[in-house]
């Protein structure tokens, strides 16, 4: 998703308050010291994950930006940080930008910035175990005209000024049982086994930390937010495999479970085990493996061959097990959100509550139930202006109250061994004296939203259908009033995994974007989440998970398909325009609420209950 953009504005402190400008200072010292004319710092770990663990947080420790995703260039005489649109406002709000120059992609790419200001012949260093090959192929043609090039460190230089940096976990791996699973670990390395033997390839490299969680049914406690385990994976035609990981983490009940067919060797040798691949054909995703892993073969005489991580397919499309875990995690995780919207309903009205208080209590109303692992990400809540930056995300220095009379947006969800959820509400805080009402404006905006979140939830579409073709469904009421939302509509998740999982994706598909491609199949959930922002003064996005599902049709020519809506929450009717809405779209409003209160009512009691029921009454 994408942040509206925002007129540049200062850093929040100085540099002279904060220790970023002695740890630029630092860097550049080494590398001086090691004949570099600049390095490249991104978030990324040696899996690409999304979501890295503090050990690799290096650009927020350099610079201080708190986002999930950009990157900074640092030379002799200038840096830079280069984030899209989702992160222009914080960007400014944490980094001091008489360090770093803010930059906006992909607009100005990274490697045209170092191009445009390295010195011709300049040594650019980079980590191979932090990027991928496409993005070193590009800035390398980008740097050749000016004789520069990139060069692979040994070590990376950050660290080796980050006195204090964090040691890389060793919480123990855990097993995730086959009946929460639906497939054992062995049916799935057969089934990359066959994959494999099917192209007359040898082996496939699995970087991705949620490939080899989902290939081994293992889970872990590594990174914040996602369940899993450092690790790498070597999956041989054989059906046998090597797990990479640090012994400490290996437990005897992880022994026990993987058995002889897979071989454990220490997180560190995983360079040699690519070393021992001489003559051999070895799948690599190159979306997924750093530059580090093809360097590495390609020394060892192995044969890289370029295709997309076999794992991916099968764990995007769930199995009955996992449908049915998804669904249990919804309702549990429903209840609790449920909750929490009365005790907001409650509670913010009389003022004094603020964005991290809420977070607090709806992470706790989920916890009661006992089961709640983790968050599936770092909630979003957001108050008045800070609901139109869709990815806003609250800290003590951002903190606002929720002033009472204006829309609310919080977008949360949790982690429970049987499912992985995410929903999106956004609700009016009403006043003391029940005199506040949302505007015109509020109501116009918050029912075209709910109108192409129930086109889109509604749709029935032919087998070989991508997500590309279903985005316009939720946009075109926006459209009708000349307004739009500058982020994807639906990402793919995961079953007690990432929150956002590839390959499918429902979003425009301009430029390529990945997963919009994809063709939907039976089995994927992803997200549906349309949304309005109005910079500097509010936001709405209505969000729930669906399922794609077959669908039968009476005379239908060929397979078709739908969506199962697994999400069961209120959604706030305050906000509503009923005149706005078709006799259909009201039929779906009370199917809907008669679902949620059908799947809820058993599992809340007094005034929770009574506020169910109001909230779910017809239309």
């Amino acid at each position: 998703m994408t942040e509206t953009l925002a007129p540049a504005r200062p850093a929040v402190q100085s540099h002279a308050d904060r220790p970023h400008a002695d740890r630029l200072a630092a860097l550049r010292a080494e590398l001086a010291a090691r004949g570099l004319d600049g390095f490249v710092i991104p978030i990324s770990d040696e899996h690409m994950s999304e979501y890295v663990g503090g050990y690799a947080q290096r650009l927020a420790w350099l610079t201080g930006f708190g986002g999930s995703a950009g990157t900074a260039a640092v030379l002799a005489d200038r840096a830079a940080i280069f984030v899209d649109g989702r992160y222009t406002v914080q960007v400014r709000e944490q980094v001091d930008g008489a360090l770093f120059e803010y930059r906006s992609v992909p607009a100005e790419p990274l490697p045209a910035w170092l191009a445009d200001h390295a010195p011709a012949g300049a040594k650019i260093g980079f980590d191979p175990w932090l990027h991928g090959k496409p993005w070193v192929d590009a800035c390398n043609a980008a740097l050749a005209a000016k004789g520069a090039a990139l060069v692979p460190v040994s070590g990376n230089p950050v660290d080796a000024v980050w006195a204090d940096r964090p040691a890389p976990s060793l919480a123990p791996a855990l097993v995730h049982p086959t009946d929460l699973a639906g497939q054992s670990s062995e049916a799935k390395r057969s089934q990359v086994a066959e994959w494999l033997t099917k192209r007359g390839l040898d082996a496939a490299v699995i970087s991705a930390l949620d490939s080899v969680a989902w290939l081994l049914n293992i889970r872990g406690q590594d990174v914040d937010r996602t369940p899993v385990a450092l690790s790498f994976v070597l999956a041989h035609a054989d059906g046998t495999a090597e797990l990479f990981m640090e012994e400490a983490k290996v437990t005897p009940e992880l022994r026990a479970h993987l058995g002889n067919a897979v071989s454990i060797r220490p997180y560190g040798a995983f360079a040699d085990g690519l070393a021992r691949m001489k003559g051999r054909k070895v799948a690599v995703d190159p979306e997924r493996s750093v530059q580090a892993v093809f360097a590495a073969l390609g020394e060892a005489g192995a044969i890289a061959v370029e295709l997309t991580d076999p794992t991916i397919l099968p764990k995007a499309q769930k199995n009955a097990v996992e449908q049915r875990g998804q669904r249990d995690a919804q309702a549990r995780d429903g209840a609790a959100v449920a909750r929490f919207l009365h005790w907001l309903s409650v509670e913010a009205p009389k003022g004094g509550q603020t964005e991290l208080s809420v977070a607090a209590r709806l992470q706790a109303f989920r916890a009661e139930s006992g089961l709640l692992r983790d968050l599936s990400f770092d909630t979003i809540s957001a108050a008045g202006p800070h609901a139109a930056l869709p990815h806003y995300r609250v800290d003590a220095a951002s903190n606002i109250e929720i002033a009472p009379g204006s829309v609310f947006l919080v977008d949360s969800g949790g982690q429970y061994a049987d499912g992985t959820t995410d929903i999106t509400r956004t609700v009016w805080i009403g006043t003391a004296d029940g005199r506040g009402e949302p505007t015109a404006e509020h109501k116009d905006r918050f029912t075209r939203v709910l109108k192409g979140h129930i086109a889109l939830d509604r749709a029935v579409f032919p087998r070989g259908t991508v997500g590309a073709q279903l985005d316009t469904l939720a946009r075109q009421y926006l459209w009708a009033a000349g307004v739009d939302y500058a982020h994807g509509t639906g990402h793919g998740v995961g079953s007690f995994l990432s929150v956002h999982e590839g390959p499918q994706r429902i979003a425009k598909g301009q430029g390529g974007q990945a997963g919009t491609g994809q063709e939907l199949l039976p089995g994927m959930i992803l997200s549906n989440e349309p949304g309005y922002y109005k910079a500097g003064h509010f936001g709405i996005r209505t969000e729930n998970l669906v399922l794609v599902e077959l669908r039968e049709i009476a005379g239908a020519e060929g397979e078709y398909l739908g969506f199962e809506t697994l999400t069961f929450v209120p959604i706030d009717r305050t906000l509503v325009d009923q005149t706005m809405l078709t006799r259909d779209e009201v039929d779906w409003w009370n199917a809907y609420h008669a679902r949620v209160e059908a799947i809820l009512a058993p599992q809340l009691t007094g005034a929770d209950l009574a506020w169910l029921k109001d909230a779910c009454a017809p239309l």
